[in-house]
């Protein structure tokens, strides 16, 4: 089940909402929580309950194991033991494949090929379990104890399938509260629908516009229809995972959790180092605080460090070489901005730094968007005018026009717009002004919701992005 779909919004969300309120005892609202996460989970392939289940049931005992001998080397057993379970259960359904195939490849055997359909949101749950365990042994947090409460904090399905990574650090003092007040709800629900009109408004049509670009013949292609159809992926994927992100810190703020943000506005940073502390913030963090800090940070071995990290960054988000390529091409460019091309940016005007972010940027979901390395690089040809397109064509020109006030509206929210018109009205407007803002805002979140229904009547399954990470 997704998000941006009429059963969820019109059944199950109200559904859970409301069973969830008429429940007075907290425990039983919990059980409600889990039993609607694993119910959204098993939607699609109910068999990979049975993975999430032991991610979770394994962690649990491993976070009281590490508990039980804090202090002592038999902690380490603990986290070792998770590393094992989780890192296991990833390599052999997202990377198994893969590397049967390199080894074939390489040594010229003829293994069979593991063909694992990927469970969904594997890439996210086992890195929070990971964290967990590594907190408890770090001292950062206590082993939770309560089965059903420590389930929640790994099932809950606003986050399950696609992000934010959350640490349980973030959650533990909310796990189990009271609900809600009327005030986080409301805010959640406006949250929740800026989310649901970012993915069916923008992105979904973002990314029927770019197929015609990148998913056709690449020879018969123009140089700025490379970038165009580049720019119009870059728009589709922001507001994909980003709108999702706000749908699941909205889905939060509904049941009384407050989740950190995942993205600020990454399309306006002036250098890689900025726009990686603006794009999914919480693997960044994951990476940063159990990987890249263990292993020396900026103390030792900064450069072999960093090449790690990227390395690993490039793998998580997928088994092929693309991902790989993508990961180390801004592990390069982040080096080199330590080494020089941070001061050279400091020096040039603003505009420049972020036309070179732009660029850089394209390029690189060039390497994220093509596993086909032949596509890849007729694509990388074409875009720097080594293709055989010529500079323009027709398409472009009519594509443009058609779509100029969208795609200008599109570009313009990417800048922050809204933030910026709300802490406005909160300065210079009275309490009565920001109480009539309120009030619009109830009016937008009708109109959004019934412009993304009308939208989704009739179309046909359009899962996020990240799914399949």
């Amino acid at each position: 089940m997704v998000f941006a779909n009429l059963i969820f919004l019109y059944l199950f969300l109200p559904a859970n909402l409301i069973l969830y309120f008429v429940t007075k005892n907290q425990v039983f609202r919990n059980i409600v929580l889990v039993l609607f996460s694993f119910f959204f989970y098993a939607w699609g392939e109910p068999v990979w309950i049975i993975i999430l289940f032991i991610s979770a049931t394994g962690d649990y005992f491993h976070g009281l194991w590490v508990k039980k001998y804090f202090g002592t080397p038999k902690a380490k057993w603990g986290v070792v033991s998770s590393l094992i379970l989780n890192l296991g259960i990833l390599t052999l359904f997202k990377y198994s494949g893969f590397l049967v195939a390199n080894i074939n490849n390489i040594t010229g055997l003829g293994l069979p090929v593991p063909g694992f359909i990927l469970p969904i949101g594997v890439s996210f749950y086992t890195f929070q379990t990971i964290s967990y365990v590594v907190d408890v042994y770090r001292g950062d947090v206590q082993a939770q104890r309560n089965y059903m409460t420590f389930m929640l904090f790994v099932s809950l399905y606003h986050r399950l399938v696609a992000g934010p990574i959350v640490r349980y650090s973030e959650v533990e003092h909310e796990i189990g509260r009271e609900q809600p007040y009327f005030t986080e709800t409301s805010a959640g629900i406006s949250r929740f629908c800026v989310g649901l009109v970012k993915k069916v408004v923008v992105a979904n049509y973002a990314g029927q516009l770019a197929g015609t670009y990148l998913n056709g013949n690449l020879a018969e292609l123009s140089c700025l229809g490379s970038w165009f159809g580049m720019l119009l992926y870059a728009i589709q994927l922001y507001y994909d995972f980003s709108g999702y992100s706000d749908m699941a810190l909205g889905l939060g703020l509904m049941f009384g959790s407050h989740y950190n943000e995942n993205f600020r506005y990454p399309y306006i940073a002036r250098s890689v180092g900025e726009f990686w502390r603006r794009w999914h913030i919480s693997l960044s963090g994951f990476f940063r605080d159990y990987v890249y800090i263990p292993l020396g940070g900026n103390r030792r071995f900064v450069y072999r460090n960093l090449l790690i990290v990227w390395f690993l960054t490039g793998l998580w988000h997928g088994a092929n070489w693309n991902y790989i390529i993508w990961g180390l091409y801004y592990g390069a460019l982040i080096m080199l901005e330590r080494l020089f091309l941070r001061n050279v940016l400091d020096k040039l005007p603003r505009f420049l730094c972020h036309i070179y972010m732009i660029v850089i940027a394209l390029v690189g979901w060039t390497f994220f968007y093509f596993e086909d390395m032949s596509r890849l690089g007729k694509m990388l040809s074409t875009m720097f005018g080594f293709g055989s397109g010529g500079v323009a064509d027709l398409q472009l020109g009519l594509t443009f026009s058609n779509n100029i006030f969208w795609l200008v509206l599109a570009v313009a929210f990417c800048i922050p717009i809204v933030p910026w018109l709300k802490k406005t009205i909160e300065t210079k407007f009275s309490a009565a002004g920001r109480c009539a803002v309120t009030y619009l805002q109830s009016f937008a979140n009708v109109g959004m919701l019934l412009l993304c229904t009308a939208m989704l009547v009739g179309e046909s399954y359009n899962p996020f992005l990240y799914f399949r990470f």
